[in-house]
């Protein structure tokens, strides 16, 4: 039997507020450490800054993702990689229960534009020029937002030739 598999890992932009709130949280942190030296190493604002720190590390590190698919046999796996450390399944999902994946501004979507689905966004996270995004429906009123290799989905189409479409 013959194994198609393709790895593909997308970076997410960071949201500007994100980055505000980062830079917001560590900044706050050195101001309140700064006073705490001044008072003479006063333990209150010493620890208020600890946790300030503490608190801007994991939000930076939170806020950094990116997106792996895993594609093996049908299964188009997608994993979410947090600060380059922590990595997290989100979930699997097969071909076969695929209704169609076109890029996301491609006519063979208007049939489903006005048809409710829960969206889940795993894509870059903002339209480049050209914009690169696939919209994938799935059955159960699910909409998955991905931006794949080239490789991605030519082994997609070559596995689901009716359900795939490259525009």
């Amino acid at each position: 039997m013959q194994e198609n598999y393709v790895e593909c890992l997308v970076k997410k932009r960071t949201s500007q507020g994100a980055l505000v709130v980062k830079y917001f949280l560590l900044l706050l942190a050195i101001t309140t450490a700064m006073f705490a030296f001044l008072c003479g190493m006063a333990l209150i604002p010493l620890l208020i800054a600890i946790l300030l720190g503490v608190a801007g590390y994991f939000w930076g590190l939170y806020t950094d993702l990116e997106y792996e698919y895993l594609y093996l046999d049908k299964d188009l796996t997608v994993d979410k990689v947090m600060g380059k450390t922590n990595r997290k399944r989100v979930d699997v999902y097969h071909l076969d229960r695929m209704e169609i994946m076109a890029p996301i501004n491609s006519y063979h979507l208007d049939e489903y534009k006005n048809r409710p689905a829960t969206i889940k966004d795993y894509s870059i996270g903002y339209a480049a020029s050209p914009d690169l995004r696939y919209a994938i429906y799935y059955e159960g009123g699910l909409k998955l937002l991905i931006s794949p290799s080239p490789e991605l989905v030519k082994l997609m189409k070559n596995n689901a030739p009716r359900k795939v479409f490259e525009d």
